[in-house]
């Protein structure tokens, strides 16, 4: 039997496989890391969308002249879940109450939502959710929400490096009120603080996406160089992010632990200065190398 990818043979030998769903997990686990993903199957001709993926995953291998696997870039998936799904929730407000409960159901077995629930579980239960409150009643606030995420993850594939300069300035915001935190805390300001921390982790995720979209459409990224916290070297950005997940890390570790001390002094003296930094580093990337 013949292996393919893309239309092109390849050098893949058959060990123990019996059936098309060993050898497509053999395939996931050699295109991991690579930004690729199994988005389709053609068996001797006949193809196999995601929608009807199982049917192919369960023949055997015996009898199979040629395997044409087919793989599609994460992005590009994502984007097109997103952008479905975005188009459902705004069908699904319009329809009425019979209507809503048929399509939840339909929903949750639509190829979207499967790609979501293997690939992004937070935006899949937000969904699903979100279907689920207004199964009697719309709610307005909880699909403006929703509708409202799903657009700013749009936003994020379509151009990353335009998001972090828009994200540029509330970086600036959310180190103020880190260098702030100590004193909320010790003048009562709880909740403040609180949502401070909260704030600031969302941010930090959001940055954290938009660096592995960077990576994932080839742009400089690996050649910028930040100032470390000493301010006598500089440090190349891989390096950088590990150092600032490391006290990001602590940062929780000590607000969970009610170490009140330590969070001040972290949020004030390593993780604001730390945001500033890597907040400018990445809006200097040149727009120009993404592709």
């Amino acid at each position: 039997m013949k292996i393919k990818i893309n239309g092109k043979p390849a050098d893949i030998t058959l060990e123990t496989e019996k059936t098309v769903s060993e050898v497509v997990a053999g395939i996931h686990q050699w295109l991991e890391g690579s930004g690729f993903l199994v988005s389709g199957i053609e068996i001797d001709g006949i193809g196999y969308g995601s929608l009807s993926l199982d049917t192919a995953l369960a023949l055997p291998v015996e009898g199979i002249s040629v395997i044409d696997i087919k793989t599609s870039g994460w992005a590009d998936l994502l984007m097109e879940a997103l952008t479905g799904i975005v188009n459902d929730l705004e069908l699904y407000e319009r329809a009425d109450a019979a209507e809503r409960k048929k399509f939840t159901e339909q929903w949750a077995a639509s190829a979207p939502a499967l790609f979501l629930k293997d690939h992004e579980k937070n935006l899949y239960s937000l969904v699903f959710k979100t279907l689920e409150d207004a199964s009697s009643e719309v709610s307005q606030t909880a699909f403006a929400a929703a509708i409202s995420l799903l657009t700013e993850r749009i936003r994020e594939i379509k151009n990353p490096i335009e998001e972090m300069k828009i994200l540029h300035p509330l970086t600036e915001d959310i180190a103020k009120r880190l260098e702030d935190l100590p004193l909320d805390m010790q003048t009562g300001k709880d909740s403040k603080a609180a949502e401070t921390i909260s704030i600031f982790s969302s941010l930090v995720e959001k940055i954290f996406r938009l660096i592995f979209l960077f990576r994932y459409f080839k742009t400089d990224i690996e050649s910028i160089e930040v100032p470390s916290m000493n301010g006598t070297e500089t440090l190349k950005i891989n390096d950088y992010i590990g150092e600032f997940s490391a006290a990001l890390k602590e940062l929780i570790s000590a607000f969970e632990n009610k170490d009140t001390i330590l969070v001040g002094d972290l949020a004030e003296y390593e993780l604001a200065p730390r945001l500033r930094c890597l907040s400018d580093a990445l809006n200097s990337v040149n727009p120009e190398v993404i592709s």
